[in-house]
């Protein structure tokens, strides 16, 4: 530590020892610098070398002193050299200039200069001092900071996506090219703002109430909307925003997204429209198997009945399925399409109970004809056919299979069946078969039961 010596009488030796100690101060900060600190002549010999500089460059301050400080310049960068001299002469300083500079073993790395001109007393430019600071792994992190921003800069205009964000409240702040490049927007026409134009008149008021409730609820975001291009057509867009969210929490920017939907709605109305004319040609078919049936009947008119209440049970399920896209079917729609047979009265009388499930097209063909053949016996022998009494139907998804049960009572007493027809097929032996099942039907005397348990993965996934 450096220690300032007592003051001593006014006789010129308080001056000479202020310098001295001027001089220890400034020799102290050149010696413990982290940064080179160099002096040289304007020829560009180099004068002095702290320690710092042997680390950095890798000669020696025996090694530099006397010789000139282009053995540290690359071969293509010495006109620096030159520049930075004739600015010196001039009495100019050169301020955080970042090059390339080399080391005794031939490496080179990133440095900052800062050069200053030294002067005489009279003020003339008599050398310069150099401050170097080795700035390697910062130009690294930031050339990596920009390879990175370069790629997601690539990636983000080259999805397939328009693609944006928003400040915490919406306010849309950034766009990638694809955006503008469809939109032909410029980049004032929507940073800052929070509509735009591009957005049809008849859905925008419902799209920004949407967009701007779920942003204040905290809620991820998803409409389907059509947005104008460049060429003034509209295309439909599935749009989603999610939150960013700093390590508290707090929402800081939400990233949304717009994906061309056009064409894939196109085919889902396509084929929306031909499930409809197959459903229309396929009731043609069943009218056409019911005229047959009537004229081939033999006059019984109770086997017309059963056969033509049959078909409409295939037409209730076709339609829903229809409905449906062919898709899974929800147990509850499959429930109240079968027993629509009913009278407002008869409905009444059924208690229907049971969670939400899918169930395969094939499965819910399979459940809505035991359905529609038990709601079709109630109603003419059991439960629904006199006042007084009811039918519990439910279903449970527990333990990996799928349970419905169908409890009738308060109806007139059960005898069973001397023979089995094809309704004991539709209510038994084909949910059995198809679903590899276990069917129970109990002609209890208080009121028939009827019981099927399958493995619900394969109710969910039934095909043929």
């Amino acid at each position: 530590m450096l220690t300032l010596p007592p003051k001593v009488p006014a006789n010129g030796a308080l001056d000479r020892s202020e310098n001295v100690l001027a001089e220890a101060h400034l020799s102290a900060i050149v010696q413990s610098s982290n940064d080179a600190i160099i002096s040289k002549a304007l020829d560009g010999i180099v004068l002095t070398w702290n320690p710092a500089a042997t680390r950095i460059f890798g000669f020696s301050e025996a090694e530099m002193v006397g010789q000139s400080i282009r053995r540290v310049i690359p071969a293509d960068r010495q006109a620096e050299e030159d520049d930075i001299i004739a600015r010196i002469a001039r009495g100019e300083q050169v301020q955080s200039f970042e090059t390339i500079r080399q080391r005794k073993d031939g490496s080179q790395f990133h440095v900052s200069l800062t050069v200053s001109p030294i002067l005489a007393a009279d003020g003339t430019v008599v050398g310069a001092s150099k401050i170097a600071r080795d700035v390697t792994r910062r130009h690294a992190a930031l050339t990596a900071l920009a390879e990175r921003e370069h790629r997601l800069q690539m990636l983000a205009d080259n999805i397939s996506q328009l693609t944006w964000v928003t400040d915490p409240h919406g306010t849309l702040l950034w766009f990638n090219k694809r955006w503008y490049d469809y939109t032909g927007l410029s980049e004032d026409q929507c940073v800052g703002q929070r509509r735009l134009s591009v957005h049809h008149p008849d859905h925008l008021e419902r799209v920004v109430s949407k967009f701007y409730g779920d942003i204040a609820a905290g809620r991820e975001w998803e409409d389907t909307y059509p947005l104008r291009g460049r060429d003034g057509s509209y295309r439909w867009f599935l749009s989603r925003a999610k939150p960013i969210r700093d390590e508290t929490g707090r929402i800081v920017n939400w990233f949304g997204t717009n994906t061309d939907v056009t064409e894939m709605l196109e085919k889902e109305e396509q084929i929306r429209l031909l499930l409809m004319e197959v459903n229309h040609r396929s009731k043609n078919m069943l009218a056409v198997v019911q005229a047959l049936a009537r004229r081939s009947g033999g006059g019984d008119p109770e086997f017309l009945r059963r056969f033509e209440n049959r078909l409409s049970s295939l037409s209730a399920n076709q339609d829903l399925l229809v409905k449906r896209g062919w898709q899974h079917i929800p147990m509850a729609e499959l429930v109240d399409a079968q027993l629509a047979i009913l009278d407002r009265d008869s409905r009444a009388l059924v208690k229907v109970c049971g969670p939400d499930m899918l169930l395969s097209p094939r499965t819910a063909e399979i459940i809505g004809m035991a359905l529609h053949e038990l709601a079709t016996n109630a109603l003419k022998y059991g439960a629904l056919s006199q006042p007084g009494g009811q039918v519990w139907l439910y279903w449970e998804d527990r333990a990996d299979r799928f349970v419905v049960e169908w409890r009738e009572r308060g109806g007139p007493r059960v005898t069973p069946p001397e023979n089995s027809g094809f309704g004991t097929t539709l209510i038994r032996h084909i949910p059995s078969r198809s679903l590899k099942a276990d069917v129970t039907l109990d002609y209890a005397p208080d009121g028939l039961a009827w019981r099927l348990d399958c493995d619900a993965t394969l109710a969910r996934t039934l095909t043929s």
